[in-house]
């Protein structure tokens, strides 16, 4: 508790120096200065100022430690049990500036709490990546749930029918005539041992009657090659120079077909060569009769149509007897031939306007 100390002094002999007598009471100290009243008598009083007035310091305000909750007054920056920042004072504060100039100071014994201010963190490149992936599956689901009702609404129910069962004779296909002859005809037998080739029938054949159904056109006929059970023996009839002649076919499968064409295809013996430019060869009607033959513009030379005597503009007309009505008939005739072997070509020869000439030629075949 604070004391108040009274000091009084005296030149008077039997005086005393003076003593300090502490009281417990609380006491200003005075100022004590010389008086010159009694100093004709020699002596000196003390005498005592008014006295002075001495402010006292207000309470001081505390604030509270964030880390270890300790009491601390606001003036300190740091902590004095755990030195956590405390934060800044109250004065290093800028009061808030309010619209139309006016101020407002802080509320009177209002106790300044600083906050404390954490660092963002950062999100690393894997965050994103991970958001980022987020978001996409979030969309396509969203996406699929939307479009996927609307798909599904749209969709109908197609009945695919069973592949029709369908029967081959072993040639290239049907074409219909022209001028709306009824009939069908083809262009060429595509391999040995078919039904057709072992019928008779050869490219340029007009079929006019199958299985008792007169021809009308190749719908027709492409019809009855489904109606028709496989392994049936069926008439034909048909028109070739326009003569009228019949026959018998034995339809087959399609794999059948297949079977016999790629033994053909990769037969051992090899294929024939006649030696002419099959792209300038041309069916031609022979003039003054109702015979077709195959014209050839471009014997090659040093070939066995050249060696053998073929000249160019021959039509051939006959092939290892066979007759020969398309072009297509003939080239698969002579790829048909054995290579090396002998065979005889009839061909019509002469002058245009003139009669021409029926000439048969032996040519023995070369190889491919």
């Amino acid at each position: 508790m604070p004391y108040r100390f009274l000091a009084l002094a005296s030149h008077e002999p039997g005086i005393s120096s003076p003593k300090l007598q502490p009281e417990k009471t609380i006491w200003r100290i005075a100022n004590v200065v010389y008086s010159s009243i009694n100093a004709k008598t020699g002596g000196f009083v003390m005498s005592e100022n008014p006295e002075l007035q001495v402010p006292i310091a207000p309470a001081p305000t505390l604030t509270t430690c964030l880390n270890c909750h300790s009491a601390m007054p606001s003036e300190l920056r740091f902590c004095r049990n755990c030195g956590f920042r405390l934060g800044e004072g109250v004065a290093e504060y800028t009061e808030t500036v309010r619209f139309n100039g006016a101020q407002a100071g802080m509320v009177p014994g209002a106790v300044s709490t600083p906050s404390v201010c954490k660092k963002r963190r950062r999100m690393s490149g894997m965050a994103w990546i991970f958001v980022a992936l987020l978001v996409f599956f979030v969309g396509a689901a969203a996406f699929t749930a939307v479009i996927a009702p609307r798909n599904q609404d749209r969709r109908t129910v197609r009945f695919t029918p069973p592949p029709q069962v369908k029967s081959f004779v072993g040639v290239n296909g049907f074409d219909n005539l022209n001028d709306d002859v009824p009939g069908v005809t083809f262009d060429r037998v595509d391999a040995p041992d078919t039904p057709a080739d072992k019928a008779g029938l050869v490219g340029g054949d007009i079929i006019t009657s199958f299985d008792g159904h007169e021809i009308h056109d190749e719908d027709q006929m492409s019809d009855l090659m489904i109606s028709t059970p496989i392994g049936k023996t069926v008439d034909v009839e048909f028109l070739r120079d326009g003569e009228k002649k019949k026959t018998k076919l034995t339809t087959i499968s399609e794999d059948e077909f297949n079977r016999l064409k790629g033994f053909f295809e990769k037969r051992p013996e090899g294929r024939g060569q006649f030696g002419y430019e099959d792209g300038d060869a041309e069916t031609v009607e022979i003039p003054g009769t109702k015979l077709h033959g195959v014209k050839l513009n471009d014997i090659l030379q040093s070939r066995p149509a050249d060696l053998a005597g073929i000249k160019d503009g021959d039509i051939v007309v006959e092939f290892d007897k066979i007759p020969i009505r398309t072009k297509e008939e003939f080239l698969m005739r002579v790829r048909r031939a054995l290579p090396y072997s002998t065979v005889n070509v009839v061909v019509m020869r002469g002058q245009e306007g003139q009669p021409l000439e029926k000439i048969e030629i032996p040519v023995k075949m070369g190889k491919q």
